[in-house]
């Protein structure tokens, strides 16, 4: 992922991470939780539209996804915090700074909504693991170990959505 990086100015702190790539790291968790946010409130858009047989497991696999991602934008936005920057998350900015296609809100159908979120979970897994490239390349093994933990979240939530689309 090729990402222009934008000097964001952040707070003095103890952090042994030079000024100009900790602007660069809050750049890319707030990129990252853009993506996180808008994932929630599709998942959440999914969970309460989703029509079938399989509707009840769907329905609650879907909340359970939403509360796992929340809590992965909750790390990524207090990592930015931490670095000396602000967190970017509101619906506003994760409308303006997503990297994902928007979510198809005249959908119900079961395959549909599985394969919508399939499509966006790869997309934001991919992007997750690029950012990880990214701060290991910044020297900040803290946040590439943080975008770690989201990816091996992201790749499982995949891998759950996945499932149900083999028949």
């Amino acid at each position: 992922m090729t990402q222009t990086m934008t000097r964001n100015p952040v707070r003095k702190t103890r952090i042994g991470l030079a000024e100009d790539r900790r602007g660069e790291l809050v750049s890319i968790l707030n990129a990252r939780l853009a993506d996180l946010t808008d994932h929630a409130l599709a998942l959440k858009q999914a969970h309460w539209n989703v029509k079938g047989p399989e509707f009840v497991s769907l329905h609650e696999m879907f909340d359970e996804m939403v509360a796992q991602t929340h809590e992965y934008a909750d790390l990524v936005a207090e990592r930015a915090v931490m670095l000396g920057g602000q967190a970017i998350g509101t619906v506003q900015a994760a409308a303006a700074g997503t990297l994902l296609e928007a979510y198809p809100v005249d959908i119900t159908s079961a395959s549909q909504h599985l394969e919508a979120t399939a499509n966006r979970l790869g997309v934001l897994a991919n992007a997750i693991r690029a950012a990880i490239d990214e701060a290991d390349k910044r020297g900040d093994a803290d946040t590439a170990d943080l975008f770690t933990e989201v990816s091996r979240g992201l790749d499982k939530q995949l891998w759950y959505v996945e499932a149900h689309l083999e028949r």
